[in-house]
C-alpha cells in the first residue's frame, strides 16, 4: 500500500492549460474517486501517476518515491502500479490466462510463479475455470473482469481506474461496482478511480474529490458529507437532480420573482442571508407530498407523474415555479400518491440547502 500525493502540479497542451498549481493527496489503502464533467482533466491527472503523462511543473510522489517532475520521469513498469481502462483493452489473440500472465512473462518470472499468480488474480474477479476462453466467448463484464486482473497480477500499490465500467449496462455496471469494492479490501491496494458517474463515485468511494470545467477541486470527502453538507452550489447540482429556484430574502423569509408578480415561499432563511438575493436548492428526494396539507406546507399541482420502477418522479407546478419531486414506489402506493395531472396537493422539504449570490453554502 502507498500515498499517492500530487504537488502544484501544472500541465498544458499548447495553450490550453488543463492543470493549474494541482494539489492532491490519496491515503494508503483507500478507494479514492475522482468526479467532474468530461474534460475537466480527470483521465490527465490519471495519466500523470501512471507515467504516460509527464508534469510541466510540480512533483507526483507514489509513497516515499517522487516518480515524476518537470525534469525527470520513472518508466510506467517501475511505478508499481495497475490500470485498467473503460475499453477493456484485452488481447483478442490470446485466452483469458494468456492475456493476465503477459506482464509476469514480461518480468521475468518462472512458469510456476506464473501459474500460481494468475490464478489468484482470476479468483479475485470471481473467473475461476475460465483460463482458456477467448475474449470473443466473454460478456462484456468478464471481459473487464480479465483486464482486473491483469492489473491486479503484479500485485500493484496502486490501482488506477479510467470509467472501467461506462461500457457495461446497468445491471454489470452496479455488480462490478461492488466487485471492485471488494477487490480493495482483499488487495489493500489503493485505488484511485476516475468517472462522470455520480452513482458509481458514491458507492464506491472511502473519499472523492469534486472537479469543474476549469480544472478545480471543489471539496474532497467522504460520499455521505458531500452529498447532506455540499459546500457550493456546484456540488450540490453535480450530484444528482436538484431543484435550483434564485430568491431574495426579506424578513427571514425567500421570495421569487415570476414575471410580473412576487411568490412568497414558506422558507425560512439563515440570517446571514437576510436582505439578500441567493439561491434556494432542494432535491426530489427531499420533498414530501401529502393529500392535506398545514401551515408549513404549500399547495402544487402535478403536471407529470411517471413511475420509474422503485421509484416515481413528479413534476408540480407551484404558482408558476416547477418543483421536482420524487418519492419510493411502494411509499407512494400505500399513500394514494399515484396522482393524475391536475391533481391538488401539499408539499414541504426537508432541510433545503441555502446559497449566496457567488453559490457559497450558508447555514
Amino acid at each position: 500500500m502507498a500515498d499517492l500525493k500530487l504537488q502544484q502540479i501544472k500541465k498544458a497542451f499548447g495553450d490550453h492549460i488543463v492543470l493549474d498549481r494541482f494539489d492532491l493527496h490519496i491515503r494508503s489503502g483507500e478507494c479514492f474517486t475522482i468526479i467532474g464533467p468530461s474534460g475537466c482533466g480527470k483521465t490527465i491527472i490519471l495519466r500523470l501517476i501512471a507515467g504516460f503523462e509527464t508534469p510541466d511543473a510540480g512533483e507526483v510522489f507514489i509513497g516515499d518515491t517522487k516518480v515524476a517532475d518537470a525534469h525527470h520521469a520513472l518508466a510506467p513498469e517501475e511505478r508499481k502500479i495497475g490500470v485498467v481502462f473503460q475499453d477493456y483493452a484485452v488481447w483478442p489473440h490470446k485466452t483469458v490466462y494468456g492475456n493476465v500472465a503477459y506482464p509476469l512473462e514480461i518480468a521475468g518470472l518462472t512458469k510456476s510463479d506464473i501459474a500460481k499468480q494468475v490464478h489468484n488474480a482470476l479468483a479475485l474477479v470471481n473467473l475461476d475455470g475460465y483460463e482458456m476462453r477467448f475474449p470473443y466467448q466473454l460478456s462484456g463484464g468478464q471481459q473487464q473482469r480479465v483486464a482486473l486482473a491483469r492489473a491486479l497480477v503484479m500485485r500493484p500499490e496502486i490501482l488506477l481506474l479510467d470509467e472501467p465500467l461506462t461500457n457495461l449496462d446497468a445491471n454489470l455496471r452496479e455488480e462490478m461496482r461492488f466487485e471492485i469494492k471488494e477487490i480493495q479490501k482483499a488487495t489493500g491496494a489503493t485505488i484511485l478511480y476516475v468517472t462522470h458517474d455520480q452513482e458509481v463515485a458514491m458507492a464506491l468511494s472511502d473519499r472523492l474529490a469534486i472537479m469543474d470545467e476549469a480544472g478545480r477541486i471543489h471539496q474532497i470527502d467522504t460520499p455521505e458529507i458531500i452529498y447532506t453538507h455540499p459546500i457550493d452550489i456546484f456540488v450540490f447540482k453535480f450530484l444528482g437532480i436538484s431543484n435550483i429556484i434564485s430568491i431574495k430574502v426579506s424578513e427571514h423569509f425567500a421570495s421569487v420573482k415570476i414575471k410580473d408578480k412576487t411568490v412568497e415561499l414558506p422558507f425560512v432563511a439563515p440570517s446571514s442571508m437576510e436582505g439578500k438575493e441567493g439561491i434556494l436548492g432542494f432535491r426530489p428526494m427531499d420533498v414530501q407530498i401529502e393529500r392535506k396539507g398545514n401551515s408549513a406546507d404549500f399547495p402544487a399541482i402535478a403536471t407529470r407523474v411517471t413511475i420509474l420502477g422503485p421509484i416515481v418522479d413528479y413534476l408540480f407546478d407551484f404558482q408558476g415555479i416547477p418543483i421536482r419531486a420524487q418519492a419510493l414506489t411502494d411509499d407512494a402506493l400505500a399513500a394514494d400518491l399515484i396522482l393524475e395531472p391536475g391533481e391538488k396537493v401539499f408539499l414541504s422539504v426537508h432541510e433545503p440547502k441555502w446559497f449566496n449570490s457567488e453559490g457559497v453554502t450558508q447555514q
